[in-house]
């Protein structure tokens, strides 16, 4: 499917398309290795993408050594070891870890600068590759690993405080647009999609990863008409039927979802393009989100895991109401839903104080998830909560859980 195209075909026709195009191109994925635990591995070869799905989000602030005094790498690998050495003790096979978060890198990159994450100062070299010790770590803790991207954001509510010369929104201001949170990379510009697939490129090509994850950060829900320009070139030069403004900012998201989900499996087949999209799912319609599509039509991710952050008792959505919604979606073959659990929440005050009156909901929704053959697992958010003392009653809880499964693929 030629992804310039100025006016783009209806959404299930480009599925369709994409389909036929990877398939024609000879980039249908083999079928993957599954396994149940990380002693199933064998001596000399660490677990690839596993099922069930046991993940844990690792955010740039878990890694982060810009307050720290020692910024060494020496320093860096000891804060990472520990981070996966607690989560594999833990019994979690799995480590998605933020590596690109605001057109930054913690890797070494060609296209972004290196993030202040590491240094303090964004574009400054560290004096280390940060993703390839996680990779290194996670393979001897016999773990999986997926690099976490935000694609479009650039800065957020006044973060980082100052951009690097070479980050793209500085040497191309073209490529952004700015709102009222912060500056992201325009979803509507083709050299700013081409970046976005190129940089992911960068990652499956050049780290031992065995997937990329976009999280649900899509166009900013306060986006007014900062995009009327783009919008008024695209209806002044369409053939045909004009796209509404919202219809055209959905497509716009889906089309980049499709090139770097290409882009993936040109660069290694087996690898896995996932996306976490908010678990309301009304609620990514704000962000121009569309991920009932991703969903059903295949050729735009490989899996698809829902931020179900909601205790049973929320009396705005509970976490089955919320479930039930994405269960009755329709699967595309191929690809995979997960469930996102709130560990963050665990032992808090929130969805008006029903975590305060149990200690048990992580593991009650894991068991929810293990026992329904249409969820392939879950993620925690975040690691930190497994260090957290309020959540300590819940995690030991959840992953006392992970004993109890009744078969290898439970």
């Amino acid at each position: 499917m030629d992804l310039k195209l100025k006016q783009w075909l209806p959404l299930l026709i480009s599925g369709v398309l994409l389909s036929a195009a990877l398939l024609s191109n000879g980039l249908s994925r083999p079928a993957r290795q599954t396994s149940a635990t990380v002693d199933e591995a064998t001596a000399d070869e660490a677990p690839r993408v596993m099922e069930p799905m046991r993940g844990v989000w690792v955010t740039y602030m878990d890694l982060s050594m810009e307050y720290e005094e020692d910024k060494s790498e020496a320093a860096f690998r000891k804060k990472t070891e520990g981070i996966v050495e607690l989560c594999a003790d833990r019994g979690f096979n799995t480590l998605i870890v933020q590596v690109r978060p605001f057109c930054d890198a913690l890797y070494r990159s060609e296209l972004f600068p290196a993030s202040h994450v590491l240094s303090g100062k964004q574009g400054k070299d560290p004096g280390y590759d940060a993703l390839d010790i996680i990779c290194a770590l996670c393979r001897e803790h016999r773990l999986s690993v997926q690099a976490w991207v935000n694609p479009y954001r650039v800065t957020a509510d006044d973060v980082p405080e100052k951009l690097s010369e070479s980050n793209p929104s500085v040497t191309d201001p073209e490529l952004c647009l700015t709102t009222e949170s912060g500056t992201i990379l325009d979803p509507s510009n083709e050299k700013a999609r081409k970046l976005i697939a190129d940089g992911v490129r960068e990652i499956v090509e050049g780290y031992d990863v065995d997937g990329v994850q976009f999280d649900d950060y899509f166009y900013p829900p306060e986006i007014a008409d900062e995009d009327r320009e783009q919008y008024k070139s695209y209806a002044d030069n369409a053939e045909g039927k004009v796209m509404p403004l919202e219809e055209w900012r959905r497509q716009n998201v889906n089309l980049m979802l499709a090139q770097v989900y290409m882009t993936v499996h040109e660069a290694k087949p087996d690898a896995v393009f996932g996306i976490s999209p908010q678990g309301n799912l009304g609620n990514n319609a704000a962000l121009y989100a569309d991920p009932a599509s991703w969903c059903s039509v295949k050729g735009y991710a490989d899996y698809i895991c829902p931020q179900l952050y909601f205790s049973p008792d929320n009396p705005y959505l509970g976490f089955y109401d919320a479930l039930d919604e994405w269960l009755a979606l329709d699967l595309a073959e191929g690809v995979r839903l997960y469930a996102g659990l709130a560990g963050y929440k665990a032992g808090s005050g929130d969805d008006e104080g029903t975590w305060l009156d149990r200690d048990d909901i992580l593991a009650e929704e894991y068991r929810a998830v293990r026992d329904n053959e249409k969820l392939g697992g879950f993620m925690l958010y975040g690691y930190a909560s497994l260090t957290d003392e309020k959540a300590a009653d819940e995690i030991k809880k959840l992953t006392e859980e992970f004993d109890q499964a009744s078969s290898p693929t439970q």
